[in-house]
């Protein structure tokens, strides 16, 4: 079977505290290990994102606005949704197993991969993946049918 699920790639969390986040695979264990006897990945997510800076905000109140939240994980495959999209940022370096080992150590990694995530977010590539995605839509739309519905019943 041929392997798709590798580094840089884009997926979507989709079960537990992150489901909806965007994050991009660090490594991938198609094998799995001996801990962990399933195919899973190392990924670091976006857990606040960035909101939207309009003209007349402060320098100040511009960077805050601007800044990224970050979380470092291990995910199973079927919790997991790819994209199509990859991401040129290198945590490779940053973001290791061994860092999830200790609180210290996996705050340092989130730390680090959240300066590289920012460092992306300004340049402004990449503009999909630090956008928050919106599930709402769907079931709005959804009631709002049936509301609409139920009102040419009666």
């Amino acid at each position: 079977m041929v392997k798709f699920l590798k580094p840089n790639k884009a997926v979507v969390v989709l079960q537990g505290r992150y489901a909806g986040r965007k994050t991009v695979i660090v490594k991938s264990f198609d094998e799995g290990t001996r801990d962990r006897p399933y195919d899973h990945c190392l990924v670091a997510g976006i857990q606040k994102y960035p909101r939207k800076v309009i003209r007349k905000d402060s320098s100040k109140k511009t960077a805050k606005k601007s800044c990224v939240k970050c979380f470092v994980k291990l995910v199973n495959y079927q919790d997991v949704m790819p994209t199509h999209y990859t991401l040129d940022v290198d945590l490779k370096d940053v973001v290791s197993v061994d860092s999830l080992q200790s609180n210290e150590k996996k705050v340092s990694a989130c730390k680090a991969a959240m300066a590289k995530l920012e460092e992306r977010f300004e340049t402004g590539k990449n503009r999909w993946f630090f956008t928050k995605l919106r599930f709402w839509d769907l079931r709005f739309m959804l009631f709002l049918i049936a509301v609409f519905e139920f009102y040419l019943v009666f």
